[in-house]
């Protein structure tokens, strides 16, 4: 079994609803079993600033499924959220990333693991180091220098209570 983490990501058509649904989405499926959720933050866009904000978690789960045979499931899990994409670092109903995968590192045409971007993003480092103070990220090391180095600027989290 592979412990993997992913990225979950939404600021269209109800963002909070969206990340909850995924995560309902991948509890659905048999080869997974979902360990850990991270709390919901708020996070303003990468790239172009003419959208909303976005709801961001992490959720860790485990499965003896390939990286490739899960990417397929995220991408489906995806679509049926309404995902199009429109433009690069654009607005979306969903987006889920592979962000861990074990202790693989993967490189292909497909998919690259470690996501390269994880150690400069706050709106993933933030809810992954919520769930996984000890983890070691293969190739960029241990998460709580990583989150020390990297800015919380406008991250939020959210309290689901008040909502």
């Amino acid at each position: 079994m592979n412990n993997i983490f992913i990225g979950l990501g939404s600021n269209l058509s109800d963002p909070i609803q969206q990340v909850l649904m995924a995560m309902e989405a991948l509890q659905a499926i048999p080869e997974i079993a979902v360990v850990q959720k991270s709390s919901l933050y708020a996070s303003p866009p990468m790239g172009p600033q003419d959208q909303p904000d976005y709801i961001n978690a992490v959720v860790e789960l485990s499965s003896d499924l390939s990286a490739h045979a899960l990417l397929d499931c995220l991408q489906a899990i995806e679509q049926q959220q309404g995902r199009v994409r429109l433009r690069h670092w654009g607005e979306r109903t969903l987006d889920l990333d592979i962000l861990v995968f074990g202790e693989h590192e993967i490189n292909d045409e497909r998919l690259v693991i470690p996501h390269p971007g994880i150690i400069e993003r706050a709106f993933v480092l933030y809810p992954l180091a919520e769930i996984a103070p000890d983890l070691i990220i293969p190739q960029f090391g241990h998460i709580v220098p990583l989150v020390q180095n990297c800015s919380r600027s406008g991250l939020n989290k959210i309290n689901l209570d008040l909502i």
